[in-house]
C-alpha cells in the first residue's frame, strides 16, 4: 500500500484508512488516536459524547460540548497524527459541535445524517485566509453529492475537500429505503461510478483535487485493494475497529461482535425513521414484539426523533450499549460483523490490513 497518493487538501495520512466515527461514546480519544498512530485517520463521534458527563440529562448541550472539547484536546495530546470529528447534521446541536471541533481544531468534519447545506459559521484560517478544517460530507448517493455541491458552488464559491459515499452494507443508521438495501442496482461498486463522474467536473471547476472515500462494507485488505481499483481514494471501515482493544466501548460491545452469527446481523426500524442495521438480542426482540420502552425526552437530540411516538430513547438504548447493559439497549454493527472473531490491537489489525491487502494486489 506504498503507492497510494491520497490528500486531503494539505492533509496526507500515510496508510488510505479512515476509522468511522461512531458516536454515543464508541470512538473518543483512545481510539481516534491509536489510529492516527498507525497513519490512518482516526474518527471522533460527536453525538450523544456527552453521556458520560455528570450532568447530560440536565444540561445536554453544554455536556456535549465540554466531552466534544475534552476527547479532542485528549487525542491531540496521545498523537501527531490526523483526527477528525463526526457530527450527525440531523443532531439539534449541529452547530454547537462544528464551532467545538473547529474551535478545538480538529483536521477534519465528516458530516452526515443529512445534507451539510449550510457552510460553517466558524471556520479555522491561517494567515493566507486558507481553510484549516477540512469538510467531508458523507452521502449515499451521486444525487445527494451533486446537491451538496451544486449548493456550495453557487453559494459559497467553494466546496467540500472530500466525500465519503457509505453504501447499504454498513452499520448504524443508513441512508437506503428498507427496498435498496439489498438491491444489487445500490451496491457499493455501481454508486461509486456514479459518485466519482458527478464530483469530477467541481474538481476542474474549482481546480482541487477531491478525493472520493468509501464506506459500509468494507472489512478486509482485499476489499481496499478492489475499491482502490475501482476508483476510491480511500476506506472508511468501523466494524472492523469495534473489536480492538482500544475501542471506546465496554468489552460486553466489543464481546457482541465475536459472538454474533450472520443470521443475527438484521435491518431495524430507528426511532429517528430510518432503517439500521444492528445484532439481534432480547432488548430488539421485546421492540419488535411491540413492547413500549417508557422514556422521558430532556433534550430532543435528534431533529427527526419523535419522542412521542417512539417505542423506546435510541440515545439512553445506545447509551447502555456502550456501557455493557445489553438488556437495557443494542449494538449498531455493519454487515460483516460476524466475521470477528476475536479482540485485537489496532497496531494487529493494520497490519493485517496491509498483508492482506499486499496478499490481493499480487494475484
Amino acid at each position: 500500500m506504498t503507492n497510494f497518493n491520497l490528500k486531503i487538501g494539505e492533509l496526507e495520512p500515510a496508510l488510505p484508512i479512515i476509522q468511522g466515527g461512531m458516536s454515543v461514546g464508541i470512538s473518543l480519544s483512545r481510539l481516534a488516536s491509536s489510529v492516527a498512530n498507525e497513519g490512518g485517520i482516526g474518527i471522533i463521534g460527536a453525538s450523544g459524547i456527552g453521556l458520560l458527563e455528570p450532568d447530560f440529562n440536565t444540561n445536554y448541550r453544554e455536556a456535549n460540548q465540554r466531552a466534544l472539547r475534552k476527547e479532542i484536546r485528549k487525542a491531540k495530546e496521545m498523537t501527531d497524527g490526523i483526527i477528525g470529528v463526526n457530527i450527525m447534521v440531523a443532531a439539534s446541536d449541529f452547530d454547537d459541535l462544528v464551532l467545538v471541533a473547529i474551535d478545538e481544531g480538529a483536521d477534519l468534519l465528516f458530516l452526515g445524517a443529512g445534507l451539510p447545506l449550510k457552510y460553517p459559521k466558524t471556520l479555522s484560517l491561517d494567515k493566507a485566509k486558507k481553510v484549516l478544517t477540512k469538510i467531508v460530507p458523507i452521502v449515499s448517493s451521486a444525487r445527494a453529492a451533486k446537491i451538496i455541491f451544486d449548493y456550495w458552488a453557487r453559494k459559497y464559491n467553494h466546496v467540500p475537500d472530500a466525500l465519503v459515499l457509505e453504501g447499504p452494507l454498513a452499520g448504524g443508521h443508513l441512508g437506503f429505503k428498507k427496498e435498496q438495501i439489498d438491491n444489487p442496482d445500490y451496491s457499493l461498486e455501481k454508486l461509486l461510478t456514479k459518485v466519482i463522474s458527478t464530483i469530477k467536473p467541481f474538481e476542474k471547476q474549482f481546480n482541487k483535487h477531491i478525493p472520493v472515500i468509501v464506506a459500509g462494507g468494507i472489512y478486509s485488505g482485499a476489499d481496499i485493494y478492489k475499491f482502490m481499483q475501482l476508483g476510491a481514494q480511500a476506506v472508511q471501515m468501523a466494524t472492523r475497529f469495534v473489536a480492538t482493544h482500544e475501542c471506546d466501548a465496554s468489552i460486553k460491545f466489543k464481546e457482541a461482535y465475536v459472538n454474533c452469527k450472520k443470521e443475527d446481523i438484521i435491518i431495524i426500524d430507528s426511532p429517528v425513521g430510518l432503517p439500521g442495521r444492528a445484532i439481534k438480542n432480547k432488548f430488539l426482540e421485546k421492540v419488535a414484539a411491540g413492547v413500549k420502552i417508557p422514556f422521558e425526552c430532556p433534550w430532543r437530540c435528534l431533529k427527526s426523533c419523535d419522542f412521542r411516538k417512539a417505542p423506546y430513547c435510541i440515545d439512553i438504548a445506545l447509551t447502555n450499549a456502550k456501557k455493557g447493559l445489553l438488556d437495557d439497549g443494542f449494538v449498531f454493527a455493519g454487515t460483516n460483523a460476524y466475521r470477528v472473531n476475536e479482540i485485537i490491537s489496532v497496531k494487529t489489525l493494520f497490519k493485517n490490513l496491509l498483508e492482506e491487502y499486499e496478499e490481493a494486489s499480487t494475484q
